[in-house]
């Protein structure tokens, strides 16, 4: 039995029952990391000996009789986390020059409950420069391919997360997503990737790109694992003010079970030219299954849909500049040479010129600007009030308010085609923003969203992953789970592997 082939749970339930030893789990995941990061390059660093270490103190306390139960419900699985999120061993670089020898003196709160669930963390992913870009290009160390097809990216700004899961390198791995982070890479993929509602999981420990924006979710192979993921993950922490004191259902409980008359809104906007043929056929395909399950589709308008991307680009990188400025070379992270005569102003110069990339560095000057003296009611206040109205729309497509008609969820496209070249935007910036068209507002309105596999483009000989979107009300992560399953019951994309795969 290769451990690499078997979905999240399948793992757990054969370490459970000891058919495999977390420990060959831990080494199959380790070998073909080793063997297809020459091509992937979906890591930063891997954590061979602790990986190893971590597993044998799983077997023996599986071996001593204690249950795999009490241990933790991800007891002795292979799990890769983000570079931007705080781990006790190795390092912490946010995939920047400017944090490339950081080592986090704690665990952030996500981290740590995996840890207390038993998980075994073999390393720490690749990802575009503090979470910013939708192609993992933006790294200070490389890009990541995709492993349906390495010369194309696998999206981002989670993009090693997602292409070790898609490459079976492990069977979960988390991501944040602030503008699409963990969906667009999740379709790009083939995967399951779910941004819960802002506030379900706690930020403590995760490197900040835009305060009000981000949040941890998992990647996985299917809904089920994603679910079991979010029950380990999800829940109150006071370390983290903006941690929401609601109550965690168990997201697998009644997963099984179908949403009755259920009513999903196409947004107008979702049928776009923009739309590659490929993602237009997988959300006609995708609606007719769900026809053919019973529910009801109602075409609904968000008219704001257009406006998300400029309103996005005006509060991210305006929190972006203010959780930056501590990286001055003073307080935290890589510091430069200054000469005689060059005073504090050029130690924060150099320093930041040297350690931030281009798109960081232009991501802090645009939120700079819109939050000067002249500037800040013309741009920020305005983008604040358009976020406002973006969530207002969603709020009356869900309650039916305003002549819409309530849903219990939102279908719409991930992103607006697959996997595009290595390089093939890097002249553009806006066409690379506008790889977030259907993610971001979800973000603003501070809702969850899934991106499921419905589909593959054909490109150069190759077949590449599409996939559709969900988005529920706040903290009806549950349903849109189950809906989610609803459409993979009838459906086989999220078994689809790429050919590095097994």
């Amino acid at each position: 039995m290769d451990p690499c082939s078997l979905t999240l749970i399948e793992l757990r339930d054969a370490i459970a029952s000891q058919r495999i030893s977390s420990e060959e789990a831990a080494r199959a995941a380790l070998a073909r990391i080793d063997r297809l990061e020459p091509t992937l390059h979906a890591f930063l660093e891997v954590f061979h000996e602790k990986a190893v270490e971590q597993a044998r103190a799983i077997d023996r306390r599986i071996g001593a009789g204690e249950s795999a139960h009490t241990i933790g419900p991800l007891a002795g699985v292979p799990i890769a986390l983000k570079d931007n999120m705080c781990l006790t061993w190795g390092r912490t670089t946010c995939g920047s020059r400017i944090l490339e020898n950081y080592e986090s003196p704690f665990n952030g709160t996500a981290v740590q409950r995996l840890l207390d669930a038993g998980a075994v963390i073999v390393g720490k992913t690749n990802l575009d420069e503090f979470a910013m870009g939708s192609s993992c290009e933006n790294s200070a160390f490389g890009p990541t391919g995709n492993p349906w097809d390495p010369a194309r990216a696998p999206g981002g700004s989670s993009g090693g997360s997602a292409a070790a899961v898609a490459a079976r390198m492990v069977a979960g791995s988390l991501g944040s997503d602030t503008g699409g982070s963990i969906r667009q890479p999740a379709g790009l993929c083939g995967l399951v990737g779910v941004k819960p509602t802002y506030g379900r999981v706690s930020r403590y420990g995760l490197v900040a790109f835009a305060s009000s924006l981000d949040q941890i979710g998992p990647f996985s192979r299917n809904v089920a694992d994603s679910a079991l993921m979010l029950n380990v993950l999800c829940g109150h922490d006071p370390f983290d003010s903006t941690s929401a004191t609601v109550e965690t259902p168990d997201f697998l409980a009644d997963l099984e079970r179908p949403v009755e008359g259920l009513r999903l809104g196409v947004p107008k906007q979702a049928r776009s030219d923009r739309n590659h043929p490929a993602v237009a056929k997988a959300l006609e395909d995708a609606i007719a299954v769900y026809k053919g399950l019973g529910a009801e589709i109602v075409e609904i308008d968000l008219p704001r849909l257009d406006h998300g991307i400029a309103a996005y680009y005006i509060v991210a990188p305006a929190e972006a500049s203010s959780n930056l400025a501590r990286f001055d070379g003073v307080r935290y992270g890589r510091r430069a040479e200054i000469g005689p005569g060059e005073d504090l102003i050029a130690l924060y110069a150099k320093s930041r010129a040297e350690g931030f990339g281009p798109e960081v560095q232009r991501r802090i000057m645009l939120g700079t600007y819109v939050l000067s003296s002249g500037y800040y009611d013309a741009y920020y206040l305005t983008a604040l009030k358009v976020r406002r109205l973006i969530k207002n729309d969603f709020d009356a497509v869900f309650s039916g308010a305003g002549g819409q008609s309530g849903v219990h969820a939102v279908l719409m496209p991930t992103a607006p085609g697959p996997a595009f070249k290595l390089g093939e935007k890097n002249a553009d910036p806006l066409a690379l923003y506008l790889e977030d068209y259907y993610t971001v507002t979800v973000n603003m309105a501070g809702l969850p969203g899934l991106s499921m596999p419905a589909g593959f483009a054909e490109e150069g000989g190759r077949r590449l992953p599409v996939g559709v979107q969900l988005v529920g009300p706040a903290f009806d992560e549950a349903r849109m789970l189950r809906i989610a399953r609803m459409f993979e019951r009838e459906t086989n994309w999220h078994t689809q592997a790429p050919s590095e795969g097994p």
